[in-house]
């Protein structure tokens, strides 16, 4: 064998055994060869079955968030500077597209001046505009309200990532999906319990202990009647879901709180949260708080000794109980749930607290069984569309078929091989991208066996007609192929999971392609060609 045959020999064993080696890795058993195959291509969720769904974060309640603590701020400083007002609200942001706003009426005119200057100086991140008679709108600026957004939207989705985690979810994907949408895509392959998935990402889980201002009332008009009707300023009334000891089976009646806006600690402050049971056996949450967490926590029960507070969760009161002594780092949630939601509640206050509410756009369910009949049809139809493939080489172009079958089985391995290096997903579109590969990897040999029957037919000897085959061809296989791989680019760059993996498995085939057509197959026609120097014909 020539040399240059030699290294050329060379390099494609040493192509074969890395792409052999990518796909089944070094099994010691039939067992481990199949366990080898399944945990180097990675199926995706079409074909394993799981949980596919898309939630889109209300980023509009963040935004009103901030609006609330404006809100206060500003009360605060209106109060120091001796500053009137009759009304000062927040306006809602009620979808994620909404500014939202605050509107504050009211200003006597000789204290116009001295406002204009409060805001000036106080609210930069707020542009205002007066409406007539006293009355003003405050606008938040474009450039706080994007990171404001952006940020909700990165910090919702670790969150998702964290509870997902805890999950023991295995391959999980989660990412932004869209651009200005803030959408999050989550796909769970060989999850069974979809319901159970979607309440935990859902949980906003913001856990907050405030002091109870007042209460219980019997309704929430009846909270505010007990006021005169107007709240007391930094106070709000929240409903208590709290079951009594001494509860029959019927649901308790209502019970309201007044309590404070701002809570003592809050679910940031915590360092472990787990299920427990209290004395009574019933399932209940465990937490320990952060050392400055516990500092602050000590600060407020030693100094409200003898009034009660009130654990809050996603804005509903779960326990009120009265300040005995101070207490520091721990604490509990007692509610009317089960030992599974106990356990689930724990979960996600280790993962942290949503920073707004997520809505479900979308949800498919792919059973096991689906994904395996999705696997079977795609593999039938890729072996089908390759025995067709073959069939029709070998009578169309006689002995020489056998190369571009050789070629052609080396691009598929070479490709689920590159699938498992890159840690790629095999999807139902993504078998489609097989298939279709196979079609281009066939195209690639028809071109350089025609180029062949050319030269053959103008008189040429076997090798110079493979020679000037191989050299005329190249340029319009890798053209071709190029052409392709740039559509594809875009189709991955712009589409959506299902075509993404159609992309991705596409490309990774047609660069295999180009080896398999130009390298490997010419290696094949020279190496034959060597070993009988005097033939006279070539079977094609």
């Amino acid at each position: 064998m020539p040399r240059n045959l030699r290294r050329k020999a060379v390099v494609i064993a040493l192509v074969v055994l890395a792409s052999v080696y990518g796909v089944i890795g070094l099994p010691t058993s039939w067992k481990a060869l199949r366990g080898n195959i399944q945990q180097r291509i990675r199926l995706g969720l079409d074909l394993r079955g799981g949980t596919h769904l898309v939630l889109q974060v209300m980023v509009n309640e963040a935004i009103n968030a901030e609006a609330d603590q404006t809100v206060e701020r500003l009360r605060q400083t209106l109060q120091q500077r001796g500053i009137d007002y009759a009304a000062l609200a927040r306006i809602d942001a009620k979808d994620i597209r909404d500014d939202g706003g605050i509107l504050l009426e009211g200003v006597p005119v000789e204290q116009t001046s001295a406002f204009r200057q409060l805001l000036e100086e106080t609210e930069l991140n707020w542009t205002y505009q007066s409406t007539g008679n006293g009355s003003y709108r405050l606008q938040m600026r474009q450039a706080v309200l994007a990171p404001i957004r952006q940020q909700t939207l990165q910090q919702s989705l670790e969150t998702v990532r964290n509870r997902v985690d805890r999950l023991g979810v295995s391959e999980p994907t989660i990412q932004e999906r869209g651009q200005g949408e803030y959408e999050i895509l989550v796909q769970l392959p060989g999850v069974d319990d979809p319901e159970r998935v979607k309440e935990i990402l859902q949980t906003t889980a913001m856990l907050e202990i405030k002091e109870v201002k007042g209460g219980p009332y019997s309704s929430r008009q009846a909270g505010l009647a007990a006021h005169g009707g107007v709240l007391p300023v930094g106070t709000e009334i929240l409903l208590s879901v709290e079951t009594p000891d001494d509860a029959s089976s019927a649901a308790p009646p209502e019970q309201w709180y007044l309590v404070a806006r701002v809570p003592a600690v809050s679910g940031r402050d915590l360092r472990n949260a787990s299920p427990g049971r209290d004395e009574n056996n019933r399932p209940e949450v465990d937490f320990v708080l952060t050392t400055d967490g516990s500092r602050r926590f000590g600060d407020f029960t030693e100094k409200n000794v003898g009034n009660s507070l009130a654990v809050v969760l996603d804005g509903k009161i779960q326990s009120v109980a009265v300040i005995q002594s101070k207490i520091t780092d721990r604490g509990r949630i007692t509610g009317r749930f089960s030992q599974q939601r106990a356990s689930d509640l724990a979960l996600v206050l280790r993962a942290g607290a949503l920073p707004a509410s997520m809505r479900y756009l979308e949800e498919r369910t792919v059973g096991p069984s689906l994904g395996a009949d999705s696997i079977r049809a795609g593999v039938i139809a890729s072996l089908i569309g390759l025995v067709a493939v073959m069939g029709f080489i070998f009578i169309y172009y006689r002995l020489s078929g056998l190369n571009a079958v050789v070629a052609l089985m080396l691009n598929l391995i070479m490709l689920l091989a590159m699938l498992s290096y890159l840690r790629g997903t095999l999807t139902l579109p993504g078998i489609a991208g097989v298939a279709l590969t196979i079609g281009m990897a066939v195209d690639a040999n028809v071109l350089v066996f025609e180029r062949i029957r050319e030269e053959l037919r103008a008189g040429k000897t076997p090798v110079s007609a493979v020679e000037a085959g191989f050299r005329k061809a190249l340029l319009t296989i890798i053209d071709s192929n190029t052409t392709t791989i740039i559509a594809a680019f875009f189709l991955f760059l712009f589409g959506t999971g299902p075509v993404k993996g159609f992309a991705v498995t596409l490309s990774i085939g047609l660069v295999a392609n180009l080896f398999s057509a130009i390298f490997v197959s010419r290696f094949l026609f020279d190496y034959f060609l060597a070993r009988q120097p005097r033939q006279a014909t070539l079977s094609i």
